[in-house]
């Protein structure tokens, strides 16, 4: 069965091909680095790193970039408001994003390119747009891109140009030709970072960047383009217009866009005072699982639902996929990995593979990963447990040793006392006196103690959240 991908520019699930034979060039448009990421930062780069993952298990050799817009108007705001330099600012938050989206198990990038290293291929590609005719500058000395001159735009989003109202997430400004036209050099404002152009000192529009690192690094055509779901229009858009006029020739052959992420059911925001970043989630399931184990809870949580499913976050849900991870970490504690590699013919792996292979199925992936734990448990098969090892490899889990896992944070906890309790409650049960076996579940869960039941009267314990 060959990859598919659903395609946004399409519409529709397409057989995936790659312009060159056993390589992909990946672009995936970063963060822009003036405060902490949040979860749904984290939704949509743990999305693209399976997606990664799973094209290299396939055998290719992926060149993925992942950009960082170090100088925006956003940045320039949040430093003057702190009393700092904009590049301090940046670096700062670069190094945070970096930290959170390792400890979240995301692989590093090929190459990270950063906006103010591409300022000169930035000012080329607005020359040459310019003397193609898209692009002039403005009476305030910005120069813009002539939206009505490029006639595809709106394919990607299916926004049609005259539809469009002047001021939708697009600056309005009198100076402009047109309301929709977009800055592609912002003229130099007194305090800001500038440099050096043919139109005077000033600095790169937003858009700009992506198109001038994605060609210059992967082509002016390549292969797979992905974001979040609010970079489809304007952003990617614009990248469209931009690199196809310039350029003369298709721009990207498959766009990616990841669901978008909402809390407890609304839209995250700090007014609603629902807003988490990745260092706030972290910190609370680390603090409920234990060290490393609430980050790839975390992580697990992100990544179960399709990549283009809404999800919702919620410490209930978190909390579920908790257990669902337990049960993969118990069979792997029941029944120790042989040290042969990942057999991609034996029936796990195929449907595992089958699952994938449809637009990157990760729902359908994990429900094959638990009827392999279930099979581990049945059979104590160390070949079994060796493909649930590394099939869940692949999505960057399971690799943390079973024994710490499944016993979670349990340094501030009377180990002997748990141990007594649930011999307690064994005793209980034998003797047929369910109320008293059900006190010591209850008084064990108020202390953060969560017990698992398995088959032939085995009980393991972990630390989980105390009960309310």
């Amino acid at each position: 069965m060959a990859l598919k991908i659903y395609n946004t520019l399409t519409r529709k699930q397409e057989p995936f091909q790659s312009i060159e034979p056993g390589k992909v060039g990946m672009y995936v448009c970063g963060v822009t680095v003036y405060d902490d990421c949040h979860i749904g930062h984290g939704r949509t780069f743990i999305a693209f790193d399976v997606i990664r993952r799973w094209l290299q298990a396939s055998g290719y050799d992926v060149k993925f970039i992942r950009n960082v817009t170090d100088i925006d108007d956003k940045i320039i705001k949040r430093a003057a408001e702190r009393g700092v330099l904009p590049e301090e600012l940046a670096k700062k938050y670069t190094e945070r994003m970096q930290e959170d989206f390792r400890n979240l198990g995301c692989l590093a990038p090929t190459v990270e390119p950063r906006a103010t290293q591409y300022i000169p291929k930035m000012l080329a590609l607005i020359e040459t747009l310019e003397e193609k005719g898209y692009a002039y500058q403005d009476k305030n000395g910005d120069v813009d891109y002539s939206v009505r001159k490029f006639a595809p735009y709106g394919r990607l989003s299916g926004k049609k140009v005259d539809e469009l109202q002047p001021g939708e997430r697009v600056q309005v400004d009198a100076a402009k030709k047109d309301p929709l036209d977009f800055a592609l050099w912002k003229s130099a404002k007194p305090g800001e970072p500038m440099w050096d152009s043919k139109w005077g000192k000033g600095r790169p529009g937003w858009h700009i960047e992506c198109s001038a690192m994605s060609c210059d690094l992967l082509g002016e055509t390549f292969d797979i383009h992905g974001g979040g779901p609010d970079l489809l229009f304007p952003h990617h858009e614009n990248e469209i217009a931009q690199s196809e006029a310039a350029n003369g020739k298709k721009f990207v052959n498959t766009w990616m866009h990841s669901g978008p992420l909402r809390v407890n059911g609304e839209k995250m925001s700090k007014s609603l005072g629902n807003f988490w970043t990745i260092r706030d989630a972290m910190k609370e399931t680390n603090e409920h699982y234990g060290e490393k184990n609430g980050s790839e809870t975390l992580r697990f949580f992100l990544l179960k639902s399709h990549y283009r499913s809404p999800i919702d976050f919620s410490a209930a849900l978190v909390e579920d996929s908790h257990a669902g991870l337990m049960r993969l970490y118990n069979a792997l504690k029941s029944t120790a990995a042989d040290d042969q590699p990942l057999d991609w013919n034996e029936e796990h792996a195929k449907r595992f593979k089958e699952a994938m292979d449809e637009d990157f199925n990760t729902a359908g992936a994990v429900a094959v990963l638990f009827e392999l734990a279930n099979a581990v448990n049945a059979t104590k098969s160390s070949a079994l447990a060796r493909q649930l090892k590394e099939l869940g490899k692949v999505l960057g889990i399971l690799q943390l040793d079973p024994e710490v896992f499944v016993k979670g944070a349990v340094a501030e906890v009377d180990e002997a006392w748990v141990e007594s309790m649930i011999q307690e409650r064994k005793e209980a049960k034998a003797a047929k006196n369910w109320a008293r076996a059900d006190e010591i579940r209850k008084e064990l869960s108020d202390k953060g103690i969560i017990l698992e039941d398995a088959p032939g009267g085995v009980t393991t314990w972990r630390k989980g959240q105390p009960s309310a």
